[in-house]
């Protein structure tokens, strides 16, 4: 991301009102990255970092593991600078070509037969909480083994589960408290994890800590 004067003009603005944190330097970038595309900052005590989760997303972005989304917003939001860095090829679970489901909703089978192809991949799940819902449901039977989810979907109806069940999954994980979220929020993440793998890997760094 080109970041502008009145990008920097913001930046200084949110590191003034958020003040003191317990995130690590790497952390607060996504934290910060957030609240500069939503203008809220509540996410400052609603997002949650797995153990490792930042080093495990930036070793497989540098390592051009595939990248799984859930909605078309997510893709269109991530891809210019993922293009523009690693090159990972980034997959859509609503425009995956799947057999019809009765029991499933469309975003949720797609994330499903994009899931067994890419067992390893990164998957961002923005929106849909079913998608959420069916990824956590292979981690549980070990069919799959992300090496990295993050999952925000807004929700009123079990989106709080199934964020609970991928706390407790032990895969390395980037979620949202709560029922806020958005797929304007997982591309931020993203693109902010995407930009502190380039510092680390892209530019001859050894890693990110």
């Amino acid at each position: 991301m080109e970041w502008h004067a009145t990008d920097a003009q913001s930046l200084q603005i949110i590191d003034r009102e958020i003040g003191d944190h317990v995130f690590s330097p790497s952390e607060y970038e996504i934290v910060r990255r957030v609240i500069y595309t939503t203008a809220d900052f509540e996410y400052k005590s609603l997002i949650r970092f797995s153990e490792q989760a930042l080093q495990a997303g930036a070793a497989a972005l540098a390592a051009r593991s595939t990248i799984v989304v859930d909605v078309p917003m997510v893709q269109v939001g991530i891809t210019p600078n993922i293009q523009n860095t690693f090159a990972n090829p980034v997959y859509c679970s609503m425009e995956t070509l799947t057999r019809p489901q009765r029991d499933k909703t469309r975003v949720a089978w797609g994330i499903e037969t994009l899931a067994r192809r890419y067992p390893e991949a990164i998957f961002v799940i923005g929106q849909a909480q079913t998608a959420l819902t069916a990824l956590v449901n292979l981690i549980e039977a070990e069919e799959i083994k992300p090496a990295l989810v993050i999952g925000t979907p807004a929700g009123f109806v079990g989106v709080d589960v199934a964020e609970e069940r991928l706390k407790d999954s032990l895969i390395p994980h980037i979620r949202i408290e709560g029922r806020k979220g958005s797929a304007v929020v997982a591309a931020a993440i993203m693109n902010g994890l995407v930009d502190l793998a380039w510092q680390a890997y892209g530019k001859e760094g050894d890693g990110l800590g």
